[in-house]
């Protein structure tokens, strides 16, 4: 038997270092809607067996009929279950009637009947209303804590907490755990966040984590934050082709296998199409490719790359379409790790980091995401390139502020100019780390075959 218990999600059990550690107290805390009893119930029918049955109490705030009425909309919830393994109970008779003496007791004698496993209490906060004074609630706290020591059961304190409360409510201090659960508004969107506040004896995963609640439970996305130094790997000597002729020349021959490259310019001109290019040419030269895309969906692009001579389906390529709209950023990013590890890509398109960047709470978090995937893609070998568009149409004297040019390993610029009446698409190399590369400003054209370069701009056509 293992000494943690899991909780059905992968990634919440990696967070907590490897699940719930057995035979502890543990705070579901969060104000109302962030999905604790979801989370509770979760742990119950995951992990309640017939030897080791599950105890799921209510108390006053939310009665037991209710539990399973709504209960029973959730995948995992096992109607067979019910009487068998999980045994749900009521406590608020006991409380309105005999206080916190009477609840005491009903849970011990529960406890000798069921010889449970976990106990849920739910909602824990409300007993502390039933105490005629603070002492009697500490000593109500410390009797209930004494019998769930005595027998050996893992037990879920399920409750409408606020943050200031952790250090003023004495069960804090009585908990071996403490899991709060959050919900963030940006603008016109709710962002749900899941943290570790306590895990006595054990290593957790600090900071916030992004979590969905679906229909089989929490889903949650562990904070991506490679701060370890990587492990050494192995360097590619042999570059790839851009799948330009004409740009590979400027790059002196092309990129560096695992590199990141960024391709910044206004709307409309062309960094979707050079994405396009370097993931299909790099499938027909039999590297594997992705075009995680938040800008066409799989009609718009499919008609796109069809004017091109290529396909949607195309051997090879995969395509990850998410819209932007109620995009989760963590979400995201593992989905695309996963893609990755599944499909064995060597180059992937993101297309755009614009879109990736209105879906992050704050400035360090996208920073810290974007720096960690290029950290995985360069290990694994794995060769990226990125758009992001820029807000100049012409004249462009910033690409962007959020540091993603630090961490690229090449820039590439697209620009429109003005010459007379005629206007002209130009692209310029402005880095390629660990390499050199031509400066100048060259001017391109979009044809039925793509992107082809054309001759340097003269000062007078710029």
């Amino acid at each position: 038997m293992s000494d943690r218990y899991a909780s059905g999600d992968p990634h919440l059990d990696a967070i907590l270092g490897g699940g719930l550690p057995r035979n502890a107290v543990n705070l579901i805390i969060g104000l109302p809607g962030s999905g604790k009893t979801i989370l509770a119930e979760q742990y119950t029918f995951h992990n309640a067996t017939e030897q080791q049955p599950a105890l799921y109490l209510s108390t006053v705030s939310e009665p037991g009929e209710k539990l399973l009425r709504y209960g029973q909309t959730l995948d995992f919830f096992d109607v067979d279950a019910i009487g068998t393994r999980v045994f749900f109970d009521d406590l608020g008779q006991a409380l309105n009637t005999g206080g916190l003496d009477a609840v005491l007791t009903r849970v011990r004698e529960l406890i000798m009947q069921r010889r449970p496993g976990l106990i849920t209490i739910d909602s824990f906060k409300a007993l502390s209303a039933f105490a005629p004074d603070a002492p009697s609630f500490r000593r109500f706290l410390h009797d209930l804590a004494g019998t769930l020591s005595a027998f050996p059961a893992t037990s879920f304190w399920v409750g409408e907490y606020e943050d200031h409360e952790i250090g003023t409510a004495p069960e804090f201090a009585v908990a071996d755990g403490i899991i709060s659960l959050s919900t963030h508004r940006v603008s016109e969107r709710a962002i749900r966040h899941l943290e570790v506040r306590k895990l006595r004896g054990t290593g957790f995963m600090t900071g916030q984590h992004a979590y969905r609640i679906e229909s089989d439970g929490l889903h949650v996305y562990p904070r991506l934050a490679e701060s370890s130094p990587s492990a050494p790997y192995e360097l590619q000597s042999e570059r790839i082709s851009s799948g330009i002729p004409a740009l590979d020349a400027m790059l002196a021959d092309g990129y560096w296998p695992g590199a990141s490259t960024l391709v910044a310019g206004p709307s409309g001109s062309g960094k979707t199409l050079m994405g396009l290019h370097f993931v299909f040419n790099g499938a027909v030269a039999g590297e594997p490719g992705i075009i995680a895309t938040l800008q066409e969906n799989p009609t718009q692009l499919n008609r796109i790359t069809t004017g091109y001579g290529w396909s949607l389906p195309f051997e090879s390529v995969e395509l990850m379409y998410r819209s932007p709209v109620d995009l989760y950023l963590e979400e995201w990013f593992y989905a695309l790790i996963e893609t990755i590890d599944r499909t064995g890509a060597r180059r992937v398109l993101i297309d755009s980091l614009h879109d990736l960047r209105r879906a992050a709470i704050d400035e360090v978090r996208f920073r810290e995401y974007l720096y960690s995937l290029l950290q995985r893609c360069t290990n694994q070998q794995v060769s990226l390139m990125m758009t992001l568009e820029t807000p100049d149409l012409y004249g462009t004297s910033t690409i962007s502020d959020d540091g993603v040019t630090h961490l690229s390993d090449n820039v590439i610029l697209l620009e429109f100019v003005r010459d007379r009446a005629r206007l002209q698409r130009a692209i310029t190399v402005l880095k390629t780390r660990a390499s050199r590369h031509e400066p100048e400003i060259r001017e391109f054209k979009i044809s039925p075959d793509g992107i082809a370069l054309g001759d340097p701009l003269t000062q007078r056509s710029r």
